[in-house]
């Protein structure tokens, strides 16, 4: 594949997928080296999942030689997950923290990731690092592990090396923290209007203690503006955020995901916004269902690469940041059935396990 302008601005891009099976012109886009990797929801995964891994085998195939995609997914537990039997079940992770067992998350996660290898899945989106401190928030609530920067710390460093030990990506959201919101992001833009101080010692204490853990793989920003760091733009589109703090003062040196650029907190154009994002910090841009907003925001980071030599070099930056991290877990699904039936049976001791401690309870 040619180092084109295109396929440095494609690496940056990851998309959803419009159904269980990949369409001839998103095929085209990955082969073309316009997409960087792609997300899997719900709508792709309707055909079993011997449809997973062969999906997960024609998105490498299609990217071709040299270039490993990322396939990824949320499969948080509670409310959030995508794919259903016979994937490991997972109670909303504020449950799991409240076991106060970290061995025993730990483990779950890396059953948990051991079933997406099998699938070919590269990375989950996950843990949830942000804390609940607002019982009204409508977004994050039960997927946080704990109500204090310290549990959260604790869990969901926990589940991100059992996730590694097993062989898949991860990435710690929503920085710099979700938990104190009354909006919810997919619908307009939250503001937190925590002090400086407030925020160090809350949202901030609990990425500042996973940042440099060597099994965060990634980081996703939060669509929230804070007053405190930056009054004006949310943390996807600040570089006071997504750069200073993030990389400058907690010492991240991973790949920043932005949230899903279709969301409504994002009130400005998907194409301007791409840009700013990238210019923030983020080295990766989501766009989770719509291929029409995705070829605008591919096109508004090669033009503007096209007419900045500043700008090329923060692409060429994250895409080296990118490449680095898919080289590490290369899609590698099991597409013999027997052979993954045997990945998944064996989750069911952890599974057992941690359903009795569900069972007992606190202790």
């Amino acid at each position: 594949m040619k180092d084109t302008t295109a396929a440095l601005c494609g690496r940056l891009v990851v998309v959803g997928l419009r159904g269980a099976e990949l369409a001839p012109e998103e095929r085209s886009a990955l082969a073309h080296g316009e997409r960087g990797g792609v997300v899997l929801f719900k709508r792709n995964v309707t055909a079993g999942f011997g449809a997973v891994a062969k999906l997960a085998a024609d998105v490498a195939s299609a990217a071709g030689d040299g270039h490993v995609p990322l396939v990824a997914i949320d499969q948080e537990g509670g409310r959030v997950v995508r794919l259903g039997p016979p994937a490991l079940p997972l109670p909303p992770m504020r449950r799991l923290g409240d076991l106060g067992d970290a061995s025993l998350v730990r483990r779950v996660a890396e059953a948990q990731a051991k079933e997406l290898r099998a699938l070919g899945i590269t990375m989950s989106f996950a843990p949830v690092v942000d804390v609940h401190t607002r019982e009204d928030n409508p977004i994050i609530g039960d997927r946080a592990f704990a109500t204090t920067p310290e549990g959260v710390a604790r869990f969901a460093g926990a589940f991100a090396d059992g996730l590694a030990a097993g062989g898949v990506l991860t990435c710690a959201k929503h920085f710099p923290g979700h938990g104190d919101t009354t909006v919810d992001s997919h619908l307009a833009l939250p503001r937190v209007s925590r002090d400086r101080a407030g925020l160090e010692a809350t949202e901030i204490a609990a990425f500042r203690a996973i940042a440099t853990r060597p099994s965060i793989d990634a980081m996703m920003t939060a669509h929230v503006v804070y007053d405190a760091l930056d009054a004006a733009r949310p943390a996807t589109l600040s570089r006071a955020i997504a750069t200073e703090l993030l990389r400058d003062s907690l010492g991240f040196r991973g790949v920043l995901f932005s949230d899903d650029l279709e969301m409504k907190a994002i009130t400005s154009g998907a194409g301007e916004a791409a840009v700013l994002a990238v210019l923030a910090g983020c080295d990766a841009l989501l766009v989770c269902s719509r291929a029409d907003m995705a070829d605008e925001v591919h096109a508004a980071l090669v033009r503007e690469a096209e007419g900045s030599a500043a700008f090329r070099a923060r692409c060429e930056e994250a895409r080296g940041r990118m490449d680095a991290m898919c080289r590490r877990a290369p899609p590698q699904p099991l597409l013999d059935e027997a052979a993954r039936a045997e990945v998944f049976a064996a989750s069911a001791p952890v599974a057992e396990e941690m359903q009795r401690a569900l069972e007992r309870g606190p202790t």
